[in-house]
């Protein structure tokens, strides 16, 4: 196995800088379109091998350093008795959003390998028989994965989520910790089953501000990557606007921080993070002509390589306009740039 990403993810050197692209698996992949004309996304990763065909292809075709395995933040929701649905245009959809402490209260425990063996089956299915890179599995964060349980869907300003946190302490820390169980649970059975990193996205958590975030939602990030370490697999952490928050980031036990696009490397490394970064070519970037994103993407590879500790990546995940063939190109010259 190219283990390269895994020996970044330590910190240690390595011959070249790895990639991957959040949202690599499917969007713009012609072959994911044709499958989507069929299934939903929950009916794509209710069938391990398909599932198992959509995580490897940009691996076969792009040629970057890790799989990140196709499903979605919302896919243990449902064990929990929330009910949820991806719909087009939209994302996810909840019918029975959390409104009282009697709502938290009602949510019930994931058993991963009664309530998602599939997601299990197609980690096995890759770590065992597909795979020449490692696997990324993930969960969504506390935080994010509330906010889409409290709001009914995606918000804008999430005021219906920061509401509840601060109307109703006892509601929200209860809902935190019915969640941190669900994470650690299901991430516990996603590395058992195979996977050799974990991403924890906490896309919306940006939306508090630091003092907010260290009273409502790093004892339950503390917590959950505490009880995480014990699988000796990298841990990597990523939300969107969150530069007020990465020295709180900085501080938990992750190994691998992810910046969105509105950060530099070394912006952050003059802040005084200090943990491996991940990214951060803005996504939007890929739509510009190639003299455009080269240059763009051999910056971030010069602070990358001038700071260290680098992993390259997008700052948010691949848009469904963007051109196989360019992630493909930009993988190469990632490869062929980075070169020691």
């Amino acid at each position: 196995m190219n283990d390269t990403i895994l020996k970044a993810y330590r910190g240690e050197q390595t011959d070249y800088t790895p990639a991957w692209f959040m949202r690599q698996a499917g969007r713009s992949q012609p072959e994911y379109r044709e499958i989507k004309k069929k299934y939903s996304l929950f009916e794509i990763t209710h069938q391990p091998e398909l599932s198992a065909y959509v995580t490897r292809l940009p691996v076969e075709n792009y040629g970057v350093d890790a799989a990140i395995l196709y499903k979605d933040i919302m896919t243990p929701l449902p064990a929990m008795g929330v009910d949820v649905d991806i719909k087009a245009g939209i994302g996810p959809v909840i019918e029975n959003p959390i409104r009282n402490i009697q709502d938290v209260e009602a949510l019930g425990k994931i058993n991963p390998k009664a309530d998602i063996p599939y997601i299990l089956d197609t980690i096995r299915l890759l770590t065992e028989e597909q795979l020449e890179v490692p696997l990324i599995g993930f969960s969504g964060a506390p935080f994010t994965l509330a906010s889409y349980m409290i709001e009914g869907g995606p918000s804008k300003n999430y005021h219906k989520t920061k509401q509840l946190m601060y109307r109703e302490p006892e509601t929200w820390f209860l809902l935190m910790d019915k969640l941190e169980e669900m994470i650690i649970t299901y991430v516990d059975a996603q590395v058992e089953a195979g996977a050799k990193a974990i991403q924890i996205f906490d896309s919306w958590v940006g939306s508090l501000n630091a003092p907010d975030y260290r009273i409502f939602i790093k004892p339950v990030m503390t917590r959950i990557f505490s009880e995480l370490r014990k699988h000796d697999v990298p841990l990597i952490l990523f939300g969107i606007g969150a530069r007020h928050l990465l020295l709180e980031w900085n501080d938990l036990p992750v190994d691998v921080i992810g910046l969105d696009w509105r950060t530099s490397i070394t912006e952050a490394r003059e802040m005084g993070v200090t943990k491996v970064l991940q990214g951060n070519l803005d996504p939007v970037i890929l739509l510009t002509e190639w003299e455009n994103i080269e240059k763009r993407a051999k910056g971030i590879l010069d602070e990358g390589m001038k700071q260290g500790k680098h992993v390259f990546n997008l700052g948010h995940g691949v848009t469904p306009e963007i051109q196989p063939e360019m992630l493909k190109k930009l993988t190469t010259l990632i490869h062929e740039y980075s070169k020691r």
